[in-house]
């Protein structure tokens, strides 16, 4: 089969797993330099808002915490588009609310650089089909339903290898200097998800496209 690329964001930058039967790790310090570096790919998952609103909160958001409960305060909403011009958390948060009516979390705000970075690197209008994943929404389609046990615990970190290497992805997951294990693992999900995009089979949250520029998420 040919390769696809899972994305996550680590403290070093981002983490990838490229995966053509078998998985590599990759490293970079920008998401464009990760890309570079997987070579030609099928297919690219990336755990990372992209299609940003600009009037209203997304629906994509909703529907995944909908798939996830008991976890679904892993999912959060994306930021405004505006909010990538924004020089601070408090002038953010405003333009959130401006725009959306929503409050910015501290939690996003802090992706807001690694959104930034993404959302730059696609305006180059990348060849390779890029698609939006969940690595928990990820899990949930592989196990046919949530994982209760949280990704950084050693019973849901077991789950998650298990999950991987029933689903054929063998990766080499261990804490490394900017990266830690469930980084690794959750790369490795979204790799499952790009996969299933390139082959035709992916789930798309929500089903049809209902918001501008159609964002979803993928499992």
């Amino acid at each position: 089969m040919g390769a696809v690329l899972g994305v996550d964001g680590c403290r070093s930058g981002w983490v990838g797993v490229r995966w053509d039967g078998t998985c590599d790790v990759l490293l970079a310090a920008t998401i464009d330099e990760l890309v570079a570096s997987a070579g030609p790919v099928d297919a690219i998952a990336i755990d990372i808002p992209i299609d940003l609103p600009a009037g209203t909160p997304r629906e994509a958001e909703r529907l995944a915490r909908r798939r996830l409960p008991g976890r679904a305060s892993t999912v959060f909403n994306a930021p405004a588009a505006v909010v990538l011009e924004a020089p601070d958390y408090p002038a953010a948060n405003a333009a959130n609310k401006a725009a959306l009516g929503l409050g910015l979390s501290k939690q996003t705000w802090y992706l807001v650089p690694k959104i930034r970075d993404v959302d730059q690197w696609l305006r180059t209008r990348p060849a390779v089909p890029v698609v939006e994943a969940h690595p928990e929404i990820c899990f949930a389609a592989m196990n046919g339903g949530v994982l209760v046990d949280g990704k950084t615990t050693a019973a849901g970190e077991a789950l998650r290898r298990s999950l991987l290497s029933a689903h054929g992805l063998d990766v080499e997951a261990q804490r490394r200097s900017g990266v830690a294990v469930d980084d690794v693992l959750d790369a490795a999900a979204t790799a499952w998800t790009a996969r299933r995009f390139a082959d035709g089979v992916a789930e798309r949250l929500p089903p049809e496209p209902r918001d501008e520029p159609h964002p979803a998420i993928w499992a």
